[in-house]
Parts: C-alpha cells; sequence; structure tokens
C-alpha cells in the first residue's frame, strides 16, 4: 500500500501565519507576509513566499505592491491573473473602508480621517489623478469626484469647471485632492496658482476652498497648514 504523501512543508507555515496574524494582530506581521496571506488564495499549491519577497523588492511595500497597475503585477515571475484580481479585491476595500471613514468622520473635523481615505485612494497611482471632495455646510462628504487624469507630472484641471460642478451638488465648500506620482508631496507653483484661481471664482459664488492636500508615497502636504492659501 503506498503511504499517503506528507502534506507541503509550507502548509505549517500558512496556518502558522494566519494564528499570529488572529492572536497577535497586523502589526506582528511583516509587510511580505500580508502579501502572502492573499497570495495563499489565489495560488493555493505553491510556497508562495519567495513571490510575496519578489514583490516587495519590486515596488517596496505592501500597499504599493497591492496598489501597483495590473499589467506591472504581470511582469513579476509568478503572479497569477488570480493573484491579481485579489490584489486588486484589497485595494479597492481598503478605499471603500477608508472612504466610509472619511464621510463619518469629515463632519467633525477629522483631518486624520481625511488624509487616510486620499492616501488610499491615489497615493499609489502612476499617474496623476485630481479629485475634489464635495461637502455640505456640516463638512460633511457629498461627493468625492476624479476631475482629471493626466501623466506622470501633469493634470489639466479646469478651475471653472470645479466650481460649476460645486454648484450642481450644492456643496458650500470643496477639498481639492491630487497625488505626485514620485512620492514626494512638496506643491509646485502650478499647484498653487491653480489653487488660487479655483478660490477666486469660488468666493464669490459662495464655493470655499478648505484645502488642497497632496499626496504620495512619502507622505502628504497641505497648502492650508503651508499657508499658501
Amino acid at each position: 500500500m503506498t503511504e499517503p504523501e506528507e502534506p507541503p512543508h509550507y502548509h505549517g507555515h500558512r496556518e502558522r501565519l494566519r494564528t499570529r496574524l488572529r492572536e497577535a494582530g497586523a502589526e506582528a506581521i511583516a509587510d511580505y507576509e500580508l502579501l502572502e496571506l492573499i497570495l495563499f488564495r489565489a495560488i493555493p499549491r505553491r510556497d508562495v513566499k519567495p513571490l510575496a519577497k519578489a514583490l516587495i523588492a519590486r515596488f517596496g511595500s505592501f500597499a504599493e505592491a497591492i496598489a501597483a497597475a495590473p499589467e506591472r503585477l504581470d511582469e513579476v515571475d509568478g503572479m497569477t491573473q488570480g493573484a491579481i484580481n485579489e490584489f486588486k479585491i484589497v485595494e479597492a476595500s481598503a478605499q471603500r473602508f477608508a472612504k466610509g471613514a472619511a464621510k463619518k468622520r469629515l463632519a467633525i473635523g477629522s483631518s486624520s480621517a481625511l488624509v487616510d481615505y486620499c492616501r488610499a485612494a491615489i497615493a499609489f497611482a502612476d499617474r496623476e489623478e485630481f479629485h475634489v471632495l464635495f461637502l455640505d455646510k456640516r463638512n460633511g462628504l457629498i461627493a468625492d469626484e476624479k476631475m482629471g487624469v493626466g501623466t506622470i507630472d501633469h493634470t489639466p484641471v479646469y478651475p471653472r469647471e470645479v466650481v460649476r460642478r460645486a454648484l450642481e451638488l450644492s456643496a458650500s465648500a470643496i477639498v481639492l485632492v491630487h497625488n505626485h506620482p514620485s512620492g514626494d508631496p512638496a506643491p509646485s507653483s502650478a499647484d498653487v496658482k491653480m489653487t488660487h484661481d479655483i478660490i477666486a471664482i469660488g468666493a464669490p459664488l459662495g464655493v470655499v476652498v478648505h484645502d488642497h492636500l497632496i499626496v504620495g508615497r512619502q507622505g502628504h502636504a497641505s497648502l492650508k497648514a503651508l499657508r499658501l492659501i
């Protein structure tokens, strides 16, 4: 009689990793190990630790790997379409969670919730995206709309369109948000000028610009905090 095969060595590793996450929390898990936990679902019959480490080496962190474009993930040897799908599900879930938190907390002035949401949404995008958060009189979030997608270092923005949309949504205030794919969130002179143009058009119509946030891999910048508006 043929003896039953022993389970692959990585089965025990997977269960130990899951147990550590349950008992000690996410802080006890390294970035590559968190990627492993996701990859387990998509690639059940292979040791995925080398792949997880290769993803961290390629993209730099858990967040950057999860947010990487599907075509870039596909370039990594060992990635499958199923694994890419799992990454995009996690990315969408993180954005939805952060947006829900922002909707609840913006009304009481939580800038940290706002920054968390904006970073989760676009900090790791490989092209510039310009978003506008439209707020009601209590600073509750009415809508987050993407109003421009550009190149790696430029997004065309039309100030009159931004204000027109605010009036359509009956928003009394807005927060401007865009990302710097280079990672450095420092505002450019063009960022400051565009913000002042929107302020000038919106003010006579009762649309206030609360802030302009720039997010990137290396953090975020607030034009209001920098006293540039």
